[in-house]
């Protein structure tokens, strides 16, 4: 009897045993499977931020190789504000080192909607192509004096010039990147187009002008601006002539594109709106002609805007030129004109010719003109000021 009781005591310690053992697994097997699962959440949170790393890191080494480019000074700045559309739209410098492909498709942009969100007063571009300094620069210093903000200026000159005169300050900060240019080479339309490219970043120049080192205003600032702002029509000039330095220049390689019919001739110095700029620096019809095969003798500079805007534009534009200049001697230059010429009579004279605007007969034709030498700036100092209210 007494076996029988250990024995079942011993197999009751068994069960139990058994019981608890069973439960030390299971507890365990929870363990390890609680310890795996979190060992996996934080394995997967390791790999994804690892992974994030790796491409952040990758994107930045692609961005750190690309070339980075700051084209315009312009506000770095992302919030928004309205000093920041402010220089974006009208930027205050004019150094970059956009390359003139880039420059000439960021000023090709336009908005479509007409309204501005913001104030603006439209303003004059004023384009002096030089090859080093402004010699007339104290005439046209008067000329600016009192209407900051209703004016830009841009100067293009050989890259050769040094700055190392003294620069009158309205021009002081105001040259563009620029390349060679020689007198009747295709360059000097490339430079037109530059100095047209880089006025346009500033969306507030609406009328734009291109000047000589040897040009001179014939009216205040006044009369000018109101005379470029009311008018309707753009001033590229524009004319047929039969003769061997007209239609002799046309080169018979320019066909179909350019036909004989449609060359034209014409002064380079020309005043237009902001439309027909943006579509003289867009253009990629008849530029890429004139820059293949009109070279040497061909004179691009006489041919190219008065050939374009008479094809395209010819609606918009008066045929005729705002700047004087004196071809009555023949030749291929005009008249020079040095200290003695200059007199109160003489600039009357310019001041006074008759001619249309906006379709009615006017006595203020030519705004401006050229061909006067630097040793006429003593001259011009004294008599312009008196003939032209400056």
């Amino acid at each position: 009897m007494k076996n029988s009781n250990n024995q079942h005591s011993l197999n009751t310690i068994s069960r139990n045993f058994n019981s608890h053992l069973h439960l030390i697994r299971f507890l365990t097997y929870l363990l390890l499977l609680a310890c795996g699962i979190t060992l996996g959440i934080i394995i997967s949170f390791y790999l994804k931020s690892l992974n994030f790393n790796l491409h952040f890191t990758q994107l930045s080494q692609k961005t750190t190789l690309l070339p980075l480019r700051q084209p315009i000074v312009f506000d770095s700045s992302l919030n928004g504000s309205h000093e920041g559309l402010k220089k974006f739209i009208e930027p205050s410098q004019v150094v970059h080192d956009l390359s003139d492909e880039e420059l000439l498709w960021r000023a090709s942009l336009s908005p479509k909607i007409n309204e501005y969100p913001f104030d603006r007063v439209p303003k004059v571009a004023f384009l002096f192509l030089v090859r080093g300094p402004v010699p007339l620069a104290p005439l046209w210093e008067k000329f600016f004096k009192g209407h900051k903000g209703y004016y830009s200026i841009y100067v293009h000159s050989n890259p050769s010039y040094n700055g190392s005169e003294v620069e009158s300050p309205v021009f002081h900060g105001r040259r563009i990147p620029s390349k060679k240019v020689e007198w009747g080479k295709f360059n000097m339309i490339e430079a037109e187009r530059r100095l047209l490219a880089n006025a346009l970043l500033d969306f507030s120049n609406q009328r734009f002008v291109l000047i000589s080192e040897s040009c001179i205003p014939l009216f205040n600032f006044s009369t000018v601006y109101s005379y470029l702002m009311n008018s309707t029509k753009s001033y590229v000039m524009a004319y047929d002539q039969a003769s061997s330095v007209g239609r002799g220049r046309y080169r018979i390689k320019m066909s179909p594109t350019i036909k004989l019919r449609e060359w034209r001739k014409g002064s380079q110095w020309f005043e237009m709106d902001r439309n027909l700029a943006l579509e003289v620096i867009s253009d990629r019809t008849y530029y890429p002609v004139f820059g293949k095969y009109c070279n040497g003798s061909c004179y691009a500079d006489e041919h190219y805007l008065p050939t374009l805007v008479s094809i395209k534009f010819w609606k918009s534009n008066t045929n005729r030129s705002l700047t004087w200049v004196d071809w009555s001697k023949g030749g291929p230059h005009p008249v020079k004109y040095v200290r003695p010429e200059v007199t109160c009579e003489f600039l009357e004279n310019l001041r006074n010719q008759t001619c249309k605007y906006n379709g009615n007969s006017t006595n203020v034709c030519y705004l401006f003109a050229r061909k006067f030498l630097p040793t006429s700036l003593t001259r011009l100092m004294r008599f312009a000021p008196k003939v032209m209210h400056l």
